[in-house]
């Protein structure tokens, strides 16, 4: 098509009244929802708009409603990390799809710093966004701040780390990782390790505080020099297994706090002469794709994504919408995959 065709007029508001039989007015309200139309008229606007293929004009209606129809993801990870980890990776497809039959959009923002954080609180302040789910929290993060004050909707996926007063969805990290290590300790093992998750992420505080329970209710003590800090991925999983061994090359089993670190801790182990589960057995957490590829397949604790995924759209459309409590939280069950390694 060249500038000198003519091109196809596009349906304005007018034509649809006309054709509906209605005021100007009350099309706008049938297209901004509002309750004041009769299901009459309603109808009328509704199969105007069909024959019609009118589109409303979305910057108009935002500036009646106030809504911009989009919510923002926001993780405060690497762009490297954000897309390399399973997790991550599962959370966004399960939000977009939960969205997919609906008029919201989903952007995707991440911030490695807080200068990145602060930034995309002007974002959200500015009104780009009806509200937010935040992932990734760190304890020093400011952008939870930022948005409550703001009076942003906000849910959190994840515990917040302080308590505060804030929506949140998470999964059942302390109680997995009970489970996780009570399987260990069932199968014989006695000097079991773990690797953490960072220890400024509630994720990673409530796995090791799992896993020291379960080791208290066997009446096993917990040493420090059988903990050692990871960061969520497979490098570092593979660095904490190292240090493991060399503090303590008795160990027989190792709780790591995601299954990414889990596939470094066997290469680790693998590397260092160490069968598994014969020698080493080994639990991981996530029951991400990866844990039935590695070699051995990786026993481990599954989150229940599925759940939350829609779960954190709901409370957030909740919140958006003025129909939920001011906070809301909900905790998913987690449950324990066995496989070879463990």
């Amino acid at each position: 098509m060249t500038d000198t065709m003519p091109r196809a007029a596009v349906p304005t508001l007018d034509e649809v009244a006309l054709l509906a039989g209605v005021s100007r007015a009350t099309v706008s309200r049938v297209v901004n929802d509002s309750p004041r139309v009769s299901p009459e008229a309603r109808a009328a606007v509704r199969s105007a708009i069909a024959e019609l293929r009118y589109v409303p004009n979305r910057m108009a209606r935002s500036l009646v409603t106030r809504r911009t129809d989009t919510i923002a993801l926001v993780l405060n990870e690497p762009n490297t990390q954000v897309f390399s980890d399973p997790f991550f990776a599962s959370i966004v497809r399960g939000v977009s799809a939960t969205l997919a039959d609906t008029d919201l959009n989903l952007v995707l923002l991440t911030a490695q710093d807080e200068r990145e954080q602060e930034k995309i609180g002007r974002y959200a302040r500015m009104g780009h966004v009806d509200g937010v789910i935040l992932m990734s929290v760190h304890s020093d993060d400011p952008l939870p701040d930022i948005l409550a004050e703001a009076g942003m909707p906000l849910v959190m996926c994840g515990r917040p780390f302080d308590d505060r007063a804030v929506s949140y969805v998470d999964a059942d990290n302390r109680g997995g990782a009970e489970v996780a290590t009570a399987h260990l300790i069932a199968t014989g093992r006695r000097r079991i390790a773990t690797i953490t998750g960072p220890l400024d992420m509630i994720a990673g505080v409530d796995r090791l505080a799992g896993h020291r329970a379960a080791l208290a209710a066997a009446g096993l003590q917990s040493f420090p020099q059988l903990e050692a800090e990871g960061d969520f991925t497979e490098a570092g999983g593979a660095r904490a297994m190292e240090s493991l061994l060399g503090r303590d090359p008795e160990l027989d089993a190792v709780f790591v706090a995601s299954d990414p670190m889990a596939v470094g801790a066997l290469s680790a182990l693998r590397v260092a002469g160490r069968r598994v589960p014969e020698d080493v057995a080994v639990v991981g957490f996530d029951d991400a794709a990866v844990a039935t590829r590695c070699d051995p397949p990786l026993t481990t604790i599954a989150q229940p994504l599925a759940d939350m995924t829609p779960l954190l759209t709901e409370l957030l459309l909740r919140q958006i919408e003025g129909a939920g409590e001011a906070v809301e939280s909900r905790v998913c069950r987690t449950s324990l995959v066995r496989r070879a390694s463990a």
